[in-house]
């Protein structure tokens, strides 16, 4: 049984709307009106969040670290990630931006500092895969009391078991794990959506997915299917802007179709009870069949299979139940029965 979460006025369980979180990742490129625009696009699309990175190069590489390779940029990475540091002024800045935009304001931090300055501001917090086993970070983060938010890309059950079994040290009980693919972008084919109700399953705790792909649709509706309790999906203002998430990350009209999709999904899935639905009254009266009389059945006369047969009623009264047929065949009538009337059970002696 999953044990709920709350972020702001959002509960995070089973039977409850699925979270979206729209991330902006570092896709403001350090451009602070970029990064309101993000916002607003998110707000827009209807997400129920939108996150955002903090990190400093200093804590996340040395500075001989390389060129990353799967990047396709020249740069070395210690660079890269130096130049979309989020400055901690604007968090105040950003976290009012999203409150007035009604879109809850939330980011991953990478750091002791980064989650102190982030602190204030935030409802919940994320960690991102690679600082899975950053055992440390993870539980000074969550010694804070909030709900945090966990990525598993690159991590196996053992590795994720022991950050939860640390995680729950500190007493806090606001975990969420997210089924991730670290790469970028995810072929859909690594996904492992069905890895969402594995880990719900073991650890009793909300599970979504963090979907790296670049299609806007087939994984997070597969999650959602599966149990998802989030989805979370980068997303930018143009795929041709410059910098490593951009490529893969969903323009403004695609994550509005994504959140417009789950909601229909979520419709679809319903509730998993076995009932008639009320658009079905119509036609469960005029298509489900009864036992018609073919032809005029005459007082006395035995009923037969060559005077019954099992006819949908249309607009015409309902009778005795298919399933009734074998019960009636042999008896007699005790009162004429018209063609095309249907037999009740005051038909028969």
């Amino acid at each position: 049984m999953v044990r709920g979460v709350s972020i702001g006025n959002h509960w995070i369980s089973d039977g409850e709307p699925c979270f979206i979180i729209a991330e902006a990742g570092s896709n403001h490129n350090r451009n602070l009106e970029q990064a309101r625009r993000l916002i607003d696009v998110a707000a827009s699309a209807g997400a129920d969040a939108v996150k955002f990175q903090v990190f400093r190069a200093n804590r996340l590489y040395p500075k001989s670290a390389g060129i990353s390779e799967y990047l396709k940029m020249p740069k070395p990475i210690y660079d890269i990630v130096a130049d979309l540091e989020l400055p901690y002024e604007w968090l105040p800045e950003l976290a009012a931006y999203c409150k007035e935009k009604k879109v809850l304001f939330l980011a991953s931090v990478f750091d002791e500092e980064s989650a102190d300055r982030l602190d204030p501001h935030v409802e919940a917090f994320k960690i991102a895969s690679y600082e899975m086993t950053h055992i440390p970070l993870v539980q000074y983060v969550a010694a804070k009391g909030k709900p945090v938010i966990i990525s598993t890309g690159a991590a196996n059950l053992d590795e994720v078991a022991e950050t939860v079994q640390e995680f729950r040290r500190t007493g806090n009980d606001g975990l969420i794990l997210m089924q991730c693919t670290a790469a970028y972008p995810a072929p859909l084919e690594s996904l492992n959506v069905r890895a969402v109700a594995t880990m719900k399953s073991i650890f009793g705790v909300p599970v979504g997915l963090s979907d790296h792909s670049r299609d806007p649709l087939v994984a997070p509706l597969a999650a959602v299917a599966v149990g998802a309790n989030l989805i979370e999906k980068h997303f930018t203002l143009s795929n041709q802007l410059l910098g490593p998430d951009h490529r893969f990350a969903l323009e403004p009209a695609e994550l509005h179709v994504m959140v417009q999709k789950l909601r229909e999904a979520e419709k679809v899935l319903g509730n998993g009870e076995k009932v008639m639905h009320p658009v079905e009254a119509e036609l469960r009266e005029f298509a489900r069949r009864s036992i018609f009389a073919v032809r005029d059945i005459a007082p006395g006369e035995e009923i037969t299979r060559e005077n019954v047969s099992v006819l949908r009623c249309g607009n015409l009264k309902p009778g005795l139940e298919p399933k009734q047929l074998q019960e009636i065949l042999g008896k007699r009538a005790r009162r004429k029965i018209a063609a095309e009337s249907a037999i009740q059970r005051e038909d028969f002696a």
